[in-house]
Order: structure tokens, then sequence, then C-alpha cells
């Protein structure tokens, strides 16, 4: 049985582990800002109409002078990153180990490997300017909703959120103006939160115009506010 003592070492050496995937994430990443991160399923593949977009809207941000971080996986994430690559751009992925699903993609340029989900989702906001959600489970609306809140709750910069995927969406966003603002959980304000559309240049427009007012606002980028 496993006594007091070797719990607390253990406890101790995971905070040093913890911090470690900070420091190689602030350290990687740095250089790649402006980045936009694009989130979706890790479950479709080449030849879907989500993973065709994933590539086409990576690829037009990257050219638009973006780069690109995804969770560096299968599925959108692949297509995002080889998007990003067939643009010019720079190609990141963050990926979680996991015991299935998720094995890095060929087309992430640079890849940083996670324990800890965490430290990996501050990476996703940190360094980006722009969210961009394609179709998704319960990860890519973990992200999206982490985002939002974010936003709604003042703990981040104002930037934006955009989701592709209209048909996809719109049953969620019935039941948000159906259930959370009809409870008055949320307000009408909060649904403005985020964007939709099909568009892909419109999407890069998006990014781009709330990127350049934020130079225009605050100088220098700092992606997060003093806490992450």
């Amino acid at each position: 049985m496993q006594n007091v003592s070797d719990r607390h070492s253990k406890d101790t050496w995971t905070v040093f582990k913890i911090m470690g995937e900070f420091v190689e994430g602030f350290e990687t990443l740095r250089p790649f800002w402006p980045a936009v991160s694009i989130f979706g399923s890790a479950r479709i593949r080449s030849g879907n109409p989500y993973y065709n977009l994933a590539v086409r809207v990576a690829s037009a941000l990257s050219k638009a002078g973006y780069g690109v971080i995804t969770g560096g996986g299968p599925g959108v994430m692949e297509a995002a990153n080889r998007g990003a690559r067939e643009g010019g751009g720079r190609s990141i992925g963050l990926n979680i180990k996991l015991p299935y699903e998720q094995k890095p993609n060929s087309y992430a340029e640079t890849l940083i490997n996670f324990d800890y989900f965490f430290a990996r989702k501050v990476m996703f906001v940190k360094y980006a300017c722009g969210f961009v959600g394609l179709p998704g489970g319960f990860g890519t609306l973990d992200e999206i909703f982490e985002a939002l809140t974010l936003k709604q709750t003042g703990k981040i910069h104002e930037f934006p959120v955009v989701l592709m995927g209209r048909d996809y969406w719109q049953g969620m966003i019935d039941w948000l103006k159906g259930q959370p603002l009809e409870h008055r959980m949320i307000s009408q304000r909060d649904l403005r939160l985020f964007q939709v559309t099909d568009d892909v240049d419109e999407v890069v427009q998006i990014i781009d115009r709330h990127h350049q007012q934020r130079k225009r606002r605050r100088g220098s980028p700092k992606p997060l506010r003093d806490t992450p």
C-alpha cells in the first residue's frame, strides 16, 4: 500500500511535469503569432465535405499570413494542417496522448505532445487571434464553449469565434435560443459572441478585421491577459 509520503512525492513531480508542458508550449509557439486555432472532428476522412472545407479555410488563412494551430490528430485537424502547408503557412499541431483515435498527422510541421488537456487548451487560446470550429463532437464543443465563456466573462481579449458548417450547427443554435436564452441563462448579446458562415473568404475577412482592429487598439499583441 502506497504511503502518504509517496503520494505527496508523486504529486510534486506531477506539478513539475505540468510546468514542463506549459514551458515547452510557450517557448515553441511564441514565434508563431498570429495564428488561428481550427477545431473539428477526428473521425472524418479525406473526401468528406467538411474535410475539404477545412483544407480550404486553412489554406486561405495561411495565404493571408496566419499560422494554423490544430489538435494535431486526424480528421479535420489533419485537413487544416494540410491546408496550412498547401497555403505556404505555418502548420502547428498540439497533440494529446490518448489510448485511441488521436495519432499525430503528417502535415503538422511543428508538433507538441501533451499529457494534460488543460495545458493544451491554454496553448490553443494564448497564441490564437481567432477560432474556427468545424463540425465535431465533445472535444470540439468543449473548445468552442470554453472560448465563448472566456469572451463572455472578459477573461480573454476580444477575438472572433467562427463556426463553419451551418447545417451542422443550426440545431445547436436553435437550442441555445429555445432553452438557455428562453430561460434567461444567457443573453441575446451572448449569441453575438460567435458567427456562422460557410464562406472561406468571409472567415479570412472576419479574422483579419479583428486582428487589425486589435493591433490598432493595443499595439504589440498579447494573446492573453495576465491570467490565462
